[in-house]
């Protein structure tokens, strides 16, 4: 605002130069000859009657140029000033008063789109969000997180859980929940978890399955030593290879491949360049015939829900919209909406945008 009043003065000083200057030069007042010669001075002699009015009306002429000129100038200095004031000021950050909502996600596309659905829901609610989408993995995000830098992140109450507890013994969904809950670190809470599950699984091709009578990740012991891949955190997780030996008696060797459970992962188990992955179990592919998911009843895994982990500056209106959401998505939904991202190839928000509409969310 302050720049635009700036402009206006400066203007403002330039024009009225300019018209000044003009009314002093005869050329352009119009006391010039007009062939080109110079104008005529009448120094040393009486003005004519004819030439006096011929100034008069000149000067006329200058004065009402000058009106216009006034005139001009203060609609543009009205414009400027609004000009100003529009460019400084965005309706959206009022948003009612709140503070804009910051809305997070895993460098995971179903993630992506799980956090577009709640980033969406509250701009149509009246809420102002600012998304900071796919910006890693948890030892990346959860430290912001807990320094306040972002407000809204979908999760999964399992694999939280056991990022937060190691030692965490819960299997049932229920149970988790509420684990999570006590587990939490000071200022932050989880809202309602949905019914949708998305959950790590080890997935075998068909065919080594069958060559090797497998159903249960339990059977893997029998085969050896086995080379599993995934995300470069999973050699760290309490269910990676350490939780494969301690649990079932399973050896495994690790290769990192990271694209969460993606087509490149997909690739080296089919290329035999692994024999087992981690892929999560909303994954479209798992509908394959080419793949199988093995059995886990020991709960290597624990059960997780998608859930949104949220900083105190979430007020119960905008928790009401996010739980909302929660309700209604279910594990169908989260896999078609998956397919869309990894065969249609469809943009996250698009995506969360149609299935929020066909569920009457927006």
């Amino acid at each position: 605002m302050i720049g635009g009043a700036i402009l206006v003065v400066a203007l403002a000083l330039i024009l009225d130069a300019l018209w000044v200057r003009a009314s002093r030069n005869p050329r352009l007042n119009g006391e010039g000859t007009g062939n080109g010669e110079r104008p005529r001075r009448f120094f040393g002699r009486r003005t004519t009657k004819n030439e006096s009015n011929a100034r008069t009306a000149t000067r006329s002429a200058v004065k009402r140029k000058r009106k216009a000129a006034t005139a001009i100038l203060g609609a543009t200095a009205l414009t400027a000033s609004a000009c100003a004031t529009a460019a400084t000021f965005d309706p959206s950050s009022q948003s009612n008063g709140r503070e804009t909502i910051i809305v997070g996600s895993q460098d995971y596309y179903s993630n992506e789109i799980i956090a577009e659905t709640y980033a969406i829901a509250l701009e149509e609610a009246g809420f102002a969000v600012t998304r900071e989408l796919r910006i890693g993995q948890r030892e990346v995000y959860m430290p912001e997180i807990q320094a306040g830098a972002i407000d809204v992140f979908p999760e999964y109450t399992g694999s939280l859980l056991q990022y937060l507890d190691a030692d965490a013994t819960q299997t049932s969904a229920d149970e988790v929940y509420e684990a999570l809950n006590a587990t939490l670190p000071d200022g932050l809470r989880v809202l309602n978890a949905a019914p949708a599950a998305d959950q790590d699984s080890y997935v075998v091709t068909t065919e080594f399955a069958n060559e090797h009578s497998l159903t249960s990740i339990g059977d893997l012991a029998s085969v050896g030593s086995v080379k599993i891949g995934g995300n470069s955190e999973l050699a760290t997780r309490p269910y990676g290879p350490a939780g494969l030996k301690s649990l079932y008696g399973v050896t495994a060797t690790f290769t990192p491949i990271e694209d969460s459970g993606g087509a490149l992962t997909l690739k080296a188990l089919r290329d035999g360049d692994v024999q087992l992955v981690d892929i999560y179990s909303a994954d479209p592919s798992l509908a394959g015939s080419d793949l199988t998911v093995l059995e886990d009843p020991k709960g290597l895994f624990l059960a997780s829900h998608v859930v949104p982990i949220v900083s105190p500056r979430i007020d119960e209106a905008a928790a009401a919209v996010i739980n909302r959401v929660s309700a209604t998505l279910e594990s169908a939904d989260l896999v078609e909406m998956n397919r869309q991202s990894t065969e249609d190839g469809a943009p996250a928000a698009t995506i969360a945008r149609s299935w929020l509409e066909r569920e009457g969310l927006i």
